[in-house]
């Protein structure tokens, strides 16, 4: 080796030197600042994240535990049931007309009958299961498209029979 390949390599080792003691300055100084900032906080919204994803898939109960676990269940799932009802749950039938029927038998939308005994006779006449059958399932006849539940879905089927009756009685 010259002379000068060992002066280059000092240099080059200093300049190496130097640039790892940059590193370690910039790095202290980074968590000194971090420090002073208050940086660390944690985020209420990154620790709820956290706690949904490690939360446990289910519950696993046996005996006493499981049947009372099971049980409490059903009846939280009844309740939400129930809440989700229309009307919540009333059976007032001009009621439920006048929201949910009215609007396409008081003016005949998609071929429903309007509101008069005419148009109802041929109806009344298939029988009251056969109507109360089409109003819960739904219909489609060469008249027209009557939805299931009149586009209702969180209507109970105690609440359209009392509606059909409702109806039946006011045309015939």
């Amino acid at each position: 080796m010259q002379k000068t390949d060992l002066v280059f390599l000092k240099h080059f080792a200093q300049v190496i030197a130097g640039l790892f003691a940059l590193m370690v300055v910039l790095i202290i100084g980074a968590w000194v600042i971090y420090d002073r900032q208050g940086f660390h906080e944690d985020n209420p919204a990154k620790a709820a994240e956290v706690s949904r994803r490690i939360a446990p898939v289910a519950d696993a109960y046996s005996g006493d535990t499981g049947r009372a676990a099971i049980l409490a269940a059903e009846a939280a799932a009844k309740a939400a049931a129930t809440a989700s009802v229309a009307f919540d749950g009333a059976l007032d039938a001009e009621l439920i007309y006048k929201n949910v029927c009215a609007a396409c038998h008081d003016t005949g939308a998609g071929g429903a009958p309007k509101s008069d005994k005419a148009a109802w006779a041929p109806r009344i006449a298939q029988g009251l299961d056969i109507l109360v059958k089409h109003a819960v399932e739904g219909f489609q006849g060469a008249g027209g498209i009557m939805p299931a539940k009149g586009g209702r879905a969180d209507l109970t089927d105690e609440q359209v029979k009392i509606t059909v009756e409702y109806m039946v009685d006011k045309y015939r």
